[in-house]
């Protein structure tokens, strides 16, 4: 009928709620950099006043396409094929710690770069996962885990008797390296030969990095990596990286809860 104007159907209040809901979890996960799945972002959310349960958002993000990082085996490798003193194991697959400095783990890897490889040696307090001292090296050498160990005696004041543990791997059992621990009195403990389980907090957290940092980029240069490594430890993993084992606290502010 002419002089009619046709007014278009409004969509339902359920319709709205919905797509305000997936704005909300997209602007989450591309705030994780596209590292949180479900669990995470839930926990996102509800700090925010928002109690959308994990199958909701989890069907909010497959209905957006939205992917988190998928994981993917990465192999290390350490020579553990050597006549050097080994130390027993202290840890004994414990991973669990009433305050910080009681256990660190060390443990390093290797980066592919287009220079050839970039290695990385970490220090992890189990108390809160965070990642307290690591370094950088072209070369594997036992100065690249000293290093590692020394940054974390500055960072956490030279505390004593630390049980500081790794796996059998040349640069740990080195003189160097059982030096640094014999001089600021820390306890060394070392991984039974050919069981990885018993560092596997270490193994997480380079699993972690290589999926949620390095895996989907373009090859780097070593300059580059050393960025992208130093941004995921100091900016993402340590101050803002929820960790299940924390109650999705970060290890800073886990920290920072548990000491208040």
């Amino acid at each position: 009928m002419r002089g009619v104007v046709s007014v278009g159907r409004q969509p339902s209040p359920r319709l709205v709620k919905r797509t305000t809901r997936d704005a909300k979890i997209k602007l989450a996960f591309e705030a994780s950099k596209t590292r949180y799945g479900a669990r995470r972002i839930q926990v996102d959310l509800a700090e925010q006043g928002d109690a959308a349960d994990v199958k909701t958002i989890g069907r909010s993000l497959k209905r957006q396409g939205l992917v988190a990082n998928a994981a993917r085996k990465f192999k290390v490798t350490t020579d553990s094929n050597h006549q050097l003193p080994v130390s027993s194991n202290l840890l004994k697959q414990d991973f669990t710690a009433m305050a910080p400095n009681q256990k660190w783990v060390g443990d390093m890897t290797y980066l592919m770069t287009s220079e050839g490889w970039l290695y990385l040696a970490v220090i992890i307090d189990l108390y809160s996962r965070a990642v307290v001292g690591w370094s950088m090296s072209s070369r594997m050498t036992s100065e690249l885990v000293c290093d590692a160990l020394k940054m974390a005696l500055f960072r956490r004041g030279f505390p004593k008797e630390v049980i500081t543990h790794s796996d059998r791997g040349s640069q740990y059992c080195s003189h160097a390296y059982r030096d640094l621990i014999a001089r600021h009195e820390l306890n060394q403990s070392m991984s039974r030969k050919g069981n990885c389980w018993d560092n596997a907090c270490a193994e997480s957290f380079f699993h972690s990095l290589k999926v949620e940092a390095i895996q989907y980029e373009s090859i780097m240069d070593r300059e580059t990596m050393r960025q992208v490594v130093f941004e995921y430890i100091e900016v993402d993993y340590n101050k803002s990286r929820r960790h299940s084992a924390l109650g999705y606290l970060s290890p800073e502010n886990f920290e920072q809860k548990n000491s208040a």
